[in-house]
């Protein structure tokens, strides 16, 4: 059974007068790395390095340290912990001591093994996109409904009515499904789409 991590946590050390600070965030998609990088950048950092590993799919960035000193052992410690569905930044800040390729390898992965050490692990529930289409009138129903679950959802609103893209654990599927044919009387069904992460090639 895979595991993610519940929420975002950090953790700063100081080594040879470097100063290491971690974040460690779950994730389910790329964009989500993305926005989660962006967010974090920090122009005051000597390196920003970071990996991530996404169901298989993994990378991750030295940010100009020597190749292999810092992404690899940062994914090393995700994986070396089992966990998916997680991002990893480590920040560093020179203070002026050279810490030798060995050196660099245990600050990064030490520091981001300290961060998820934090982290509470949870089981990784699997999620399916779906999709369906509602009259206005009907919307509210699907809304409340979906909202009484804790459904992510996003509506788009056509001239025919609505449209709704939502994310459903495996189990919340059916009773989804059997709620728009009572609720559209047969006239709508519900729709699975596969949502495949990019080939990392």
């Amino acid at each position: 059974m895979p595991f993610t991590i519940a929420t975002r946590v950090s953790f700063e050390e100081e080594i040879k007068k470097s100063r290491f600070q971690a974040y460690a965030t779950p994730v389910e998609t790329e964009q989500d790395v993305k926005d989660f990088l962006a967010l974090y950048k920090d122009t005051s950092t000597t390196h920003q390095c970071w990996a991530w590993k996404i169901g298989h799919h993994v990378r991750f960035n030295d940010d100009g340290e020597p190749s292999g000193t810092a992404g690899r052992p940062i994914l090393a410690t995700i994986e070396g912990n089992e966990l998916t569905n997680v991002l990893v930044l480590v920040n560093r800040w020179y203070g002026g001591i050279k810490l030798g390729t060995g050196g660099l390898v245990r600050a990064y992965g030490g520091c981001a093994g300290q961060c998820l050490l934090l982290a509470e692990k949870i089981e990784l529930i699997e999620k399916k996109q779906v999709s369906f289409s509602c009259l206005f009138n009907e919307w509210a129903i699907f809304q409340y409904e979906m909202q009484q679950q804790g459904i992510e959802f996003q509506e788009d609103y056509t001239a025919e009515g609505v449209t709704v893209l939502a994310k459903l654990q495996i189990h919340q599927i059916e009773a989804l499904a059997k709620k728009i044919q009572d609720v559209t009387r047969g006239r709508e069904q519900l729709h699975i789409l596969d949502e495949e992460l990019p080939d990392a090639g």
